[in-house]
C-alpha cells in the first residue's frame, strides 16, 4: 500500500457505478472502450451471486437450502464456493465472522432488502450466542451442504467480498484489461494497475466523493475492504442497531469502532479482518497484530490507529 494522489491523476480511467444489492457497485477500467463490457460483466456476476446467496429471494439457492434443513443438499458451484469461503472466514477469525447469524439478523429486523426494513420493537429477552459455523456441513466431493433444522445462514459479508474478487478477475479474463470493482466499499483489483496503483478513498460512506474522504491510498493487487457500524444501521423501536452481529450475544456488535479498513491478498481476505475487528471491539488491535496486515481503525471518539504498513495520512 502507499499514499496516492486522487483518482483524477489518471484521467483515462473510466468508471461505471450503479445501485445493486442495497449498495453502490462500481467498476473502473483503464481503457474507456472496455467500460460498457466491464459494466455488463459486473452486473452478470451480481445477478448470479444474488440468485445463489440471497436471504430475501424465495427462489434463491440459499432459500432452497434453508427449506431443506436437516438434509444434505447438492448446490451449484457458486453457492458452494460462497459457503466454503464463509466457513473459511469463520475459521480464520475464530468465529467472529460467522455465517450462522441468519436468525439473529432477522430478529434485528434485517429480514428483507435493506431499503425495506421497517422499525418495530426488538424481541424481548437475550437472544444468546448464535449456533456457530461448525453447524454448517460441507461435502466437497459431492459439492453439497447441510445445516440442522432451525438454523439460517447469512452470507452477506463474505459473499459481497467474494463477488468483488470474482468480478474483477472476470473482467481481466474476458477483456484483458486491468480492473477495479467496488461493492459497497469492498474493493478488489486485478490485472495491470495504472501508474502508481489504484487510488481508493477511505470514508465511512463508500459513496463519498474525492473531496469528502479521510484519506486516499493506493493498492496494486488484491483487495481493500472497509466495514462500518454507521452506514447500514436502522432503528428498531427505541434501539439503534446495525448489521454486524456479535456471535457471542446475537445482537449488534458494540459500536467501539466507527470504520475499519484493511488491505489483503483478496477482498475476502481484507473483509474478514475489518468485520471481525468491529466484533472484537476494544480487543481488535491486539487480535489483528498477528495477521500482519495493513489496517486502519477509526474509533468513535475520532482517534485513528494504524497497523502494519498502512501509510500515514498527509497532514493538511
Amino acid at each position: 500500500m502507499s499514499r496516492s494522489a486522487v483518482a483524477s491523476a489518471h484521467p483515462r480511467l473510466t468508471a461505471r457505478s450503479f445501485r445493486a444489492l442495497g449498495t453502490t457497485a462500481t467498476v473502473v477500467v483503464p481503457d474507456p472502450s472496455h467500460a460498457d463490457a466491464a459494466h455488463h460483466i459486473v452486473r452478470t456476476e451480481i445477478a448470479a451471486i444474488d440468485l445463489a446467496c440471497s436471504r430475501f429471494r424465495p427462489d434463491s439457492e440459499l432459500a432452497h437450502l434453508h427449506a431443506n434443513a436437516g438434509c444434505t443438499v447438492r448446490v451449484s458451484s457458486l453457492l458452494f464456493e460462497a459457503l466454503d469461503v464463509a466457513y473459511s472466514v469463520a475459521e480464520r477469525t475464530h468465529g467472529a465472522v460467522d455465517p450462522t447469524v441468519g436468525n439473529a439478523m432477522e430478529a434485528l429486523g434485517y429480514d428483507r432488502d435493506f431499503e425495506q426494513i421497517e422499525s418495530r420493537p426488538l424481541p424481548p429477552g437475550d437472544p444468546g450466542p448464535i449456533p456457530g459455523f461448525r453447524h454448517l456441513h460441507l461435502y466437497h466431493k459431492l459439492r453439497a451442504a447441510g445445516i440442522p433444522r432451525g438454523i439460517r445462514l447469512d452470507l452477506g459479508s463474505s459473499a459481497k467480498a467474494l463477488l468483488a474478487d470474482r468480478a474483477a478477475a472476470r473482467v481481466v479474463d474476458e477483456l484483458g484489461s486491468g480492473s477495479l470493482v467496488s461493492i459497497g466499499g469492498d474493493v478488489a483489483v486485478a490485472g495491470e494497475p495504472p501508474p502508481g496503483g489504484w487510488a481508493i478513498g477511505i470514508a465511512v460512506d463508500s459513496s463519498a466523493g474525492p473531496d469528502d474522504v479521510d484519506q486516499v491510498v493506493a493498492i496494486h493487487r488484491g483487495g481493500l475492504a472497509s466495514s462500518s457500524t454507521d452506514v447500514r444501521s436502522w432503528q428498531m423501536g427505541n434501539e439503534h442497531v446495525h448489521h454486524i452481529v456479535d456471535p457471542a450475544t446475537g445482537r449488534s456488535a458494540a459500536p467501539y469502532w466507527r470504520l475499519v479498513s484493511a488491505a489483503g491478498a483478496s477482498c475476502v481476505d481484507a473483509n474478514a479482518l475489518t468485520t471481525a475487528a468491529l466484533v472484537w471491539g476494544d480487543q481488535a488491535v491486539e487480535r489483528l497484530r498477528p495477521f500482519e496486515h495493513a489496517v486502519r481503525l477509526l474509533r468513535h471518539d475520532g482517534e485513528v490507529i494504524t497497523l502494519g504498513d498502512w501509510p500515514e495520512a498527509e497532514r493538511p
